[in-house]
């Protein structure tokens, strides 16, 4: 099941990596077809906002291929004796897969957490083992399985 996730959150980082691409193409292009007018200050501030755009753009599509290249090096061989980057949890709040933040996505009719080890449950699920318990929010909840 962890090689279909990692597939499934691959092609989300594509789909991520794409639409950014093509947003930094357009904010690049709508920069650089603004024309001179009579009020040369519009003109100055439409190619600085269209400047702007790109950049964040820019650096979402940065942050996704980054990302994109750190699940490439998730090793589905490894079998894990504590919680770490790359491992499959299951606990009795649910089942998470450590990597990098995507969300909720759902599998064979299970819903998976694709979280980063610095998100908030990640960064108490690192380094504990099956069968230690964490604290989110007040509850207490258990580790069952690590893969």
């Amino acid at each position: 099941m962890k090689d279909i996730i990692l597939d499934t959150i691959k092609k989300q980082l594509d789909e991520r990596m794409q639409n950014a691409w093509t947003a930094m193409q357009a904010a690049q292009a709508s920069a650089n077809s603004e024309s001179k007018s009579s009020a040369g200050d519009k003109y100055e501030t439409a190619r600085a906002m269209g400047q702007l755009d790109r950049d964040m753009h820019a650096r979402m599509y940065e942050q996704a291929r980054q990302e994109r290249t750190m699940v490439e090096r998730i090793d589905l061989t490894v079998i894990f004796q504590k919680v770490a980057f790359g491992a499959f949890v299951h606990t009795s709040m649910g089942v998470f897969f450590i990597a990098v933040s995507i969300g909720q996505i759902r599998l064979e009719k299970e819903t998976i957490m694709v979280i980063s080890p610095q998100s908030p449950v990640g960064a108490l699920l690192v380094g504990k083992q099956k069968g230690d318990e964490f604290t989110f929010r007040g509850k207490t909840y258990q580790i069952y399985t690590i893969s």
